[in-house]
């Protein structure tokens, strides 16, 4: 005999051959099987194994936070007891990662531009280029722009931890740096010129971005 969980168990005379109605079923142990089938449901669900453990989301990550065609971006993360340090730590990273970004762009470029051209001095030039981008990045940029900031506290360990961001326009970049290289006494004359003309081309491709 099958019954619907849905309804009131009810035994008539038709399935008992008797004329006798009895109350609903409602007994305590059946109410105690239907809650146990209901709430296994979604303990099914949420407990499916996993190797990789918990997602963290970590503040300023996702494309927001990303260099793309217009920007330099860079994240960074310190942890200390002093919260004055920690910032500091924060920051540097942050920096840190936008500055090699920075240089890994301009060595692509290079390596493009360079190679375009069949000249025994190129390796000299890419290298000159890549002294120059460190010593920019180690000086104050003024169109170097803090996005976001956020501070944490761990209240066992009393710990702080601060989560940076920073960006820059690359037009912006570009264009600082090719006034550092107009003035940089290190560079000769034939280096100066090659790399004014690599930035110069990026400064274009930048300003179109800007615009679009």
């Amino acid at each position: 005999m099958v019954f619907s969980l849905c309804e009131p168990l009810w035994i008539n005379s038709q399935r008992t051959n008797t004329m006798t109605m009895t109350r609903p079923l409602y007994s305590t142990p059946g109410i105690a099987v239907l809650m146990a089938l209901f709430l296994a449901f979604p303990a099914c669900k949420s407990n499916k194994p996993t190797t990789a453990g918990v997602k963290v989301e970590a503040p300023f990550s996702g494309n927001k936070y990303m260099s793309n065609n217009r920007f330099f971006r860079g994240t960074g993360t310190g942890v200390s007891v002093k919260q004055n340090i920690v910032r500091g730590k924060s920051d540097i990273d942050a920096k840190n990662q936008l500055a090699s970004q920075v240089g890994t762009n301009i060595r692509a470029v290079t390596d493009q531009y360079l190679g375009q051209t069949e000249n025994a001095q190129n390796a000299e030039v890419a290298d000159k280029f890549q002294t120059l981008v460190r010593e920019v990045m180690s000086t104050q940029i003024g169109d170097l722009r803090k996005i976001g900031e956020e501070i944490r506290l761990n209240e066992t360990t009393q710990d702080f931890t601060v989560y940076t961001a920073y960006e820059i326009k690359k037009s912006a970049m570009f264009r600082f740096m090719k006034k550092q290289a107009q003035t940089n006494e290190k560079l000769d004359e034939m280096a100066r010129k090659r790399i004014e003309e690599i930035l110069d081309e990026e400064i274009k491709k930048a300003d179109l971005e800007d615009h679009d």
